[in-house]
């Protein structure tokens, strides 16, 4: 498979990517296996890391190569910062990141076993959810990328994305079924889960879910289904992209590296096949690697794959 065409992020001759939602700082134990019951349990493995859908979209598009801001909530404490600190030092803009005075910062504890299987137990802050007052202001962003964790903020964003005339994407995860059928409305590009597609579609399976979000969405739309690939198209044209097969031992943020790759790919202009490919081959090279979006990949690292 021929290597995508190169990117241009790198002569800041493209704008930069806006993605709005979540960022937690994750506490991830790798261990044997996943415990039946209570106890104490010696992991292989542990790392803490921010994350959320959101910022590890965002730290995934500037490993990548890609100029890319995050808006997102945190807390006013000693955690906030930190997720400040570790996302920018991926060469993410967090400057629009929103403290929230009092409020706790969202974290979350992460226990994963060697097969990828995973008990995660999250914890938000109310405050930090709560709607903004004002839509972002996009002038010189080429998209902007929302995940349904701050659904408030993502309405807000992908309506301004619709009057800027610019790409409105949408990771729809499983949420409240609400809250993603009305953004999915408002989103020029859709890149649902297995799992949250099927939520809103009722359907069986991914290319079933695909197959009915062809016909009731207008604009792109994709289903990712892990090592089953990825159904994808628009206008009623439904398309399946194989996913590489490697050996995965951490399939945490995923999702959230394809997304980012996505993003990339569509502000750059490449053919939707192209996006696609370099999207799943991110993904699965972050699956090889320990460590939810710590283990996102650089893009001559992708290239690389690609071209074998």
């Amino acid at each position: 498979m021929a290597s995508p065409r190169p990117l241009r992020y790198a002569s800041g001759m493209t704008k930069p990517i806006l993605c709005v939602g979540a960022l937690t700082m994750d506490t991830i134990f790798l261990l044997e296996a996943l415990p039946g019951g209570p106890g104490k349990f010696l992991p292989l493995e542990a790392v803490e890391v921010a994350e959320g859908m959101a910022a590890a979209q965002a730290a995934s598009i500037a490993r990548l190569g890609g100029d890319v801001a995050l808006w997102a909530s945190a807390g006013d404490d000693a955690i906030g910062d930190r997720l400040i600190a570790q996302i920018s030092a991926e060469g993410v803009d967090c400057s629009r990141v929103r403290r929230v005075p009092g409020a706790r910062s969202g974290f979350s504890t992460i226990f994963m076993d060697r097969r990828g299987e995973r008990m995660i137990v999250p914890k938000y802050d109310a405050d930090l959810m709560a709607p903004p007052a004002a839509a972002p202001d996009l002038s010189g962003f080429a998209a902007v990328m929302t995940d349904v964790r701050w659904p408030g903020a993502a309405e807000l964003a992908l309506l301004a994305a619709r009057e800027a005339g610019i790409p409105g994407i949408l990771d729809a995860d499983v949420g409240p079924r609400d809250v993603i059928e009305r953004l999915v409305g408002l989103a020029s590009h859709v890149v649902a889960s297995e799992g949250g597609a099927a939520l809103v579609t009722g359907a069986n399976t991914p290319q079933q879910s695909a197959e009915r979000l062809s016909s009731g969405h207008a604009g792109f739309f994709a289903v990712t289904a892990g090592e089953k690939g990825c159904w994808w198209g628009s206008g009623g044209t439904v398309r399946h992209t194989p996913a590489p097969q490697i050996e995965a031992i951490d399939t945490l943020a995923a999702g959230d590296v394809f997304h980012g790759a996505f993003a990339l790919g569509l502000v750059e202009g490449w053919q939707m096949s192209e996006t696609i490919a370099f999207a799943s081959t991110a993904a699965a090279l972050k699956c090889t690697r320990f460590g939810g979006r710590l283990g996102a990949p650089t893009r001559p690292e992708v290239e690389a794959f690609l071209a074998r």
